[in-house]
């Protein structure tokens, strides 16, 4: 079990203390403080190891740390921002132990306070975007144990065997979309996710980020279109583009009306051009990053158990659209 957190806090020790009440009891909890300055000093005694990193490492790269300390069978990975029902991580062994195909399962993640969902595994758009499945639903609509594409990194179980060969989480995400990344990797190499609603988080959504930050604006963008480049079959990639105009639409139209994303993000104290100075800022990091993009998507497709046809038609089943991603 592996929790970053930047910010620390009361909230990370209402975290952990949620871990201290768990039914099942054989696991092993990391904390991994990346705020460089000491801010999860009041919760490290309800961790059973603490790393220290002098910087914000990211994410990925924190959950990673956390993983090689372990020969555990399975990781589990919790926002410092969410607290965990007890039978979580029962719930969630109980699944991966069950089922063999499994390498991933995701949580019942609800909004903190509110009885509704935040996520109930995630969905994939057409030009690499991703959102939470169910968010803002009642959860009784998404009530039944099944296969989703992949969880959401907030509260999720990997299966260590298939972590093994597929790799962990890429480091170069830094921040969002890094368990999509992962999530697709899992599916293409022929691993299943299932969602398990007896695996109940409360999430304090965007907690540590903000809900429409400049900082949250410019990594969803930049990591959208590193997901599309190193996962899309070519088929898919080209489209992509068109995928992400439509969607561009669609927040220029909800802004206008003060409705999406856009109008949150422009509520905040941003403004259009902002956001268009953010965009055109995520698509010129795909510059520097493209050989690497390339070497990924090579290895991907090396390991890849599902053709590009099934892979596809996995994705349309699970997909969401520009509007919709927009408006969430």
């Amino acid at each position: 079990m592996v929790v970053p957190t930047v910010a620390g806090g009361p909230v990370l020790v209402e975290c952990l203390q949620s871990l201290r009440r768990q039914t099942r009891r054989d696991f092993e909890v990391v904390l991994v403080d990346n705020s460089g300055r000491g801010a999860a000093a009041e919760a490290e005694a309800l961790a059973d190891r603490v790393i220290h990193n002098e910087r914000n490492a990211g994410f990925g790269a924190a959950v990673n740390q956390g993983y090689r300390l372990s020969r555990a069978p399975s990781l589990a990975t919790l926002n410092d921002d969410a607290t965990a029902a007890p039978v979580w991580v029962e719930a969630l062994l109980e699944a991966i132990e069950r089922r063999g195909d499994v390498g991933m399962c995701a949580s019942r993640v609800m909004l903190a306070g509110e009885g509704r969902l935040d996520a109930a595994g995630m969905l994939v758009a057409a030009d690499g975007s991703s959102k939470q499945r169910g968010h803002g639903l009642p959860p009784e609509a998404f009530a039944v144990e099944e296969e989703v594409l992949l969880p959401s990194g907030s509260a999720a179980l990997y299966r260590s065997a298939m972590l093994e060969e597929i790799g962990l989480f890429d480091e170069d995400f830094f921040l969002y979309c890094e368990d999509t990344d992962l999530g697709l990797r899992g599916q293409r190499a022929g691993w299943k996710c299932l969602y398990v609603p007896g695996a109940v988080v409360e999430h304090r959504y965007s907690h540590s980020a903000g809900r429409a930050s400049p900082l949250k604006a410019y990594y969803v963008e930049r990591n959208r279109l590193f997901v599309a480049a190193k996962n899309f079959p070519a088929g898919m990639l080209w489209k992509a583009p068109f995928a992400a105009a439509a969607r561009y639409f669609w927040h220029a139209a909800l802004m206008l009306r003060g409705q999406g994303r856009a109008a949150e993000f422009r509520d905040a104290g941003n403004s259009a051009l902002d956001l268009i100075r953010f965009v055109a800022r995520a698509h010129l990091a795909l510059i520097p990053a493209r050989r690497r993009l390339r070497i990924q998507r090579r290895m991907i497709r090396k390991k890849a158990r599902l053709s590009d046809g099934e892979f596809r038609r996995l994705l349309r089943k699970h997909s969401i659209g520009a509007k919709q991603v927009a408006t969430l």
